[in-house]
């Protein structure tokens, strides 16, 4: 049976296309786009030449259910997306839900992601995550989703465009207090650029200063509140103990770190 393919493109430099994608894309019978006349751009750089069909968010109903048809024909098809990784905060992810109803086999072809790429690069810890999209437009959905978030301790990732991004810088202050903050912009671009600053400089200084590109905020989590009840020397007898009992330094530094709210680096480095 004919598959469903998931191709992640390049976010910015072209250099980053796998050699599997460009494969992928080159044996596919037809390609579903966001924007065919992007898509075709990274189609004429790698000479790749295949007829395509537009899907997006205004389509994706109707084009979702004739792409389904054509591969249940025995026709194969990739889906792309203008940047990165289709299916995720893209309506990709519907055609995949309709691809499991119809029994249609999918395959992912892995590729640049500007969520992991900033969190990555920013300074923020990696250990624990969540990915929040874009922040509505709309005020009472817009709060709604900040109020869910307030006492969310896992670092946090959001898309922004450099219109809206003064308010949001000003909203993330508001809602969450002083806070670390890292904007990144342009990933994988010429001007990349990767701001470690505070929601409360970010909102008094940065909001107005014209930052432009594609953006990318990386929101430091609320801090365990037992990291205020826990010395740094306090959580190294803790480790201690552990080791005493038989764990691991590294395994012991780690329980230690997510008991206290230390680092696990930082508890380590005082046990060796």
């Amino acid at each position: 049976m004919s598959k469903l393919y998931v191709v992640g493109t390049p976010i910015g430099n072209l250099s980053d296309m796998s050699p599997r994608a460009v494969e992928t894309l080159s044996e596919v019978d037809f390609i579903a786009a966001e924007d065919t006349r992007v898509t075709l751009k990274l189609l004429n750089y790698f000479d790749i030449k295949k007829p395509m069909i537009s899907y997006y968010e205004h389509n994706k109903r109707e084009r979702g259910e004739i792409i389904c048809e054509r591969i249940l024909s025995g026709e194969s098809c990739a889906v792309v997306t203008d940047a990165g990784m289709p299916c995720i905060s893209d309506p990709g992810e519907d055609l995949i839900k309709l691809c499991e109803q119809k029994g249609i086999p999918t395959v992912v072809v892995p590729g640049p992601s500007a969520v992991v790429s900033a969190l990555a690069v920013s300074g923020l810890s990696t250990g624990r995550f969540c990915f929040e999209g874009f922040l509505s437009v709309n005020k009472k959905s817009r709060k709604e989703h900040l109020e869910a978030l307030k006492n969310e301790s896992r670092t946090m990732i959001f898309y922004e465009a450099p219109h809206k991004l003064p308010t949001t810088l000003k909203d993330l202050y508001a809602f969450f207090g002083d806070r670390r903050l890292s904007i990144v912009r342009e990933i994988t671009k010429i001007h990349e650029e990767v701001i470690r600053t505070t929601t409360k400089h970010a909102a008094e200084v940065l909001a107005d200063s014209g930052i432009k590109g594609e953006i990318v905020l990386v929101l430091e989590g609320k801090a365990s509140e037992s990291a205020e009840e826990y010395t740094l020397e306090q959580a190294v007898k803790l480790a201690q103990k552990l080791i005493d009992e038989g764990s691991k330094v590294s395994d012991a530094a780690k329980e230690a770190a997510a008991a206290t709210g230390f680092k696990k680096n930082e508890i380590y480095k005082e046990l060796i």
